[in-house]
């Protein structure tokens, strides 16, 4: 084969390939969010509140399907003390940045004890749990990444999808979502 029939089937051929991938970046283009946004304080990306029985009230601030799945963020709001199970994240890292009161966040063995301010992250993997401690409210800024089904699973749960489940239901429902429940959520007793 001479030289150039040579190199023009090359780049032919580069034509017929690289085509469909365009095409697919494309249509994923598609799906994520062109412009910027702001969300107020006190209000949600999606307008819609999540309340959790746990006694979290979540703000989503960046949806999933704002990212095409690569992040999720909310604001969680918490008054009574106490958190969700210990639990880990099949393919999630999750982070925590304490906006007011306090939390303690538990990442495998360790315990932090964090204040407004503090952050903790979370890899994915690893057993890990939260509780408010203290009295009045507590905020916390969330984040996933990649956001997974977690938007998912905390709007079914909102919904009342965990209600008449037993706990061998919601273990199954949660692994569904792409996380485990590995242990009791933090016991905090207070000091007199």
């Amino acid at each position: 084969m001479k030289r150039n029939s040579f190199l023009r089937s090359c780049f032919a051929l580069g034509a017929i390939v690289v085509a469909p991938i365009s095409g697919i970046a494309e249509i994923v283009k598609r799906f994520r969010v062109n412009n910027g946004f702001s969300v107020d304080a006190g209000k949600s990306r999606t307008d819609k509140t999540i309340t959790l029985f746990e006694g979290d009230t979540f703000f989503p601030k960046v949806a999933t399907k704002d990212t095409d799945g690569d992040i999720y963020v909310f604001e969680s709001s918490r008054v009574k003390e106490g958190g969700p199970a210990h639990h880990y994240h099949f393919t999630q890292d999750e982070w925590w940045y304490v906006l007011q009161g306090e939390f303690l966040i538990r990442i495998g063995d360790t315990t932090y004890h964090a204040k407004a301010g503090d952050s903790v992250f979370g890899p994915r993997m690893i057993p890990h749990s939260f509780a408010k401690i203290g009295d009045g409210e507590g905020k916390l800024l969330q984040f996933f990444q990649p956001a997974g089904k977690m938007e998912e699973f905390f709007s079914k749960v909102s919904e009342g999808a965990l209600k008449d489940l037993t706990l061998e239901q919601q273990d199954k429902f949660r692994e569904e979502y792409g996380f485990k429940r590995v242990g009791p959520a933090i016991k905090y007793e207070k000091k007199l």
